[in-house]
């Protein structure tokens, strides 16, 4: 049975077959104030996530009755609530390879475990919503003053415009996709765009794993810049 949560957001379905993980990993959620599910194998958690929307999926990659990689397909093959929602792996045992190929098969992060409170803070922080687009705050303690920050966020609109049209072309040079975004981390700190700097950090990750980043990686990077540049005009 689901774990009986509290009215917060967002909401994340556990599914794991180990009690002391499933544990640790909705203490840990609700600790950062999130809605935590709970379920013990594959059958119940493909079940769940086409009943209801949840935000995130954390699904373990060897569990009884189906495993991550069968939890999603299914879920993607014959739709419901959650068909659209991020997925993330778990595994305490992972190599290069199946990363990868977890990465290729649609989800968008590999949890090894054990983890931290650390590890599932970031995870929520891919989540749409969970992070300004813009925090002016951090911008001004990063920038110094309120007129280097319309200065420097200036820049960066233009810096941003360019990359969206770029990233539309035919024949992208992935291999030099890498170098823009450890640049353009360093401008979304001193502008605050803290949403595109963690997309732009999970793209670099992606990118380092294979030269030719899948296109899904890419196409939620190029959201999450429009909105910055939405926000940046406003």
């Amino acid at each position: 049975m689901p774990a009986q949560p509290a009215d917060l957001s967002p909401r994340v379905l556990v599914a794991d077959d180990d009690a002391a993980s499933r544990r640790f990993l909705c203490d840990g959620l609700h600790s950062l104030g999130a809605e935590a599910w709970e379920c013990v194998d594959g059958t119940q958690a493909l079940q769940l996530a086409r009943e209801q929307a949840f935000d995130l999926l954390l699904l373990d990659c060897r569990m009884p009755g189906a495993g991550a990689r069968e939890v999603l397909a299914a879920l993607h093959a014959n739709g419901g609530a959650s068909a659209s929602c991020l997925a993330v792996a778990s595994s305490a045992e992972l190599g290069i390879a199946e990363r990868r190929e977890l990465l290729a098969g649609g989800f968008h992060e590999v949890l090894r475990k054990p983890c931290g409170i650390a590890e599932l803070q970031r995870l929520l922080a891919l989540l749409p919503g969970t992070v300004p687009v813009l925090d002016n705050e951090a911008a001004l303690r990063a920038s110094g003053d309120a007129a280097t920050m319309q200065a420097l966020r200036s820049l960066l609109r233009d810096e941003l415009a360019q990359l969206h049209c770029d990233l539309g072309q035919v024949g992208r040079d992935d291999s030099a996709l890498g170098d823009r975004l450890h640049r353009l981390r360093s401008s979304c700190g001193f502008c605050g765009a803290t949403a595109l700097a963690i997309e732009a950090e999970h793209l670099q990750r992606r990118l380092r794993e294979s030269p030719s980043a899948p296109l899904k990686a890419i196409e939620q990077f190029r959201t999450a810049l429009q909105v910055t540049l939405q926000a940046l005009d406003i």
